[in-house]
């Protein structure tokens, strides 16, 4: 989402520096690079006041005479905001989900002081932003919503197809997310292994696009065995072709515990994928139950398999359903709109630091 959303400002004329940090972010470095940006990489020791990192900072952004800084998470969005009060600009804050934000009282006491040192704070649904005025004890009025945007993008099925051996009437499922165990593989597994026993469904493959891995391999790859799903479930790690998965994809399976308003989904219903998501977090704000997708409790197995078996057993629906998730998709979930609001969101808070 940052990496678009520098793209997207890029090309609108304005000048962007991205800035990454040496041991945390090297993949989104090495990107920012591979399309034309020349990020500043600098190190930080995660104590609980990084001085040096600090001082960095600032000299960022007095070298490039940075107008206003966009802060993502906890961790920049803290030091973004000491940094910004110190050189006297406006800093943004956007905050993409919060399950470790409240582990701490001192973090809890820290992000409460950065956003109200800050000139908006962002939060990519309306769920997150009840989350947050909530459990960070923070107005909710001093939050706002501006949901995650992602490209238009045309794939090509040919390589995957040829990949993964789908043959022609197989119904192929698609889930995309980290190795976590919040991202409810484990219940997809199951759900699909019910459905199987059963035989109440024809011939399916499921793809897990597995980003960069995580705990959560050993175990799936061990039920996958265990249940005689091998052949049918493949577990795909570091992948740059998601496009050429959701054009060969006949479903699209969001099964996690909790999530804000993730990415992979929007970029699923863009493609035309029928959905198929956990009713948690941002998730229902996106996808309404019966019309852009089919929405399940998280962690229902039972309900999970209900769903995978109506889209499975059910060719007319699930196209009528990825026909109507990827025309609100395109109103309402490109970066191009969510490009829009953070500028807007800019433009007001210059307008006030000058007054």
């Amino acid at each position: 989402m940052i990496l678009r959303l520098s793209e997207q400002l890029r090309e609108a004329r304005h000048s962007v520096v991205p800035v990454t940090v040496f041991n945390g972010i090297g993949w989104l470095g090495d990107q920012y690079r591979r399309v034309g940006f020349d990020p500043e990489a600098v190190h930080i020791s995660h104590h609980w006041i990084d001085r040096i990192f600090l001082k960095e900072l600032l000299a960022i952004i007095r070298r490039h005479r940075i107008q206003i800084v966009h802060s993502h998470e906890f961790e920049m969005a803290v030091y973004g905001a000491v940094a910004c009060r110190m050189a006297g600009i406006p800093h943004i804050i956007t905050m993409h989900g919060g399950l470790t934000v409240w582990k701490a009282w001192q973090r809890r006491v820290a992000l409460r002081w950065a956003m109200r040192n800050s000139a908006a704070s962002i939060v990519v649904s309306a769920a997150t932003k009840t989350q947050f005025a909530r459990d960070l004890g923070v107005r909710a009025s001093r939050l706002s919503v501006i949901p995650n945007g992602v490209p238009i993008r045309v794939g090509d099925a040919t390589q995957p197809r040829e990949e993964f051996n789908c043959a022609s009437g197989e119904v192929v499922i698609l889930a995309v997310g980290n190795l976590e165990r919040n991202k409810g593989h484990r219940e997809l597994l199951e759900a699909l292994a019910r459905l199987d026993q059963a035989a109440t469904v024809g011939a399916w493959k499921l793809i897990i696009a597995g980003g960069r891995g995580g705990p959560e391999l050993a175990y799936l790859a061990d039920y996958v065995r265990d249940n005689g799903l091998t052949g049918r479930v493949h577990i795909a790690t570091n992948r740059s072709d998601i496009p050429d998965l959701q054009a060969l994809a006949d479903i699209f399976v969001m099964p996690s515990l909790w999530e804000g308003m993730p990415m992979a989904m929007l970029e699923a219903m863009i493609a035309g994928n029928a959905v198929i998501a956990s009713e948690t977090g941002g998730i229902p704000e996106a996808v309404t139950h019966g019309v852009h997708g089919l929405l399940v409790p998280p962690g229902d197995v039972s309900q999970l398999a209900n769903a995978l078996q109506r889209l499975m057993t059910d060719h007319r629906y699930r196209s009528d359903l990825g026909a109507a998730a990827k025309q609100r998709a395109l109103a309402e979930f490109t970066v191009q709109a969510m490009t829009e609001q953070y500028e807007s969101v800019y433009y007001d808070s210059l307008d006030h630091a000058r007054r």
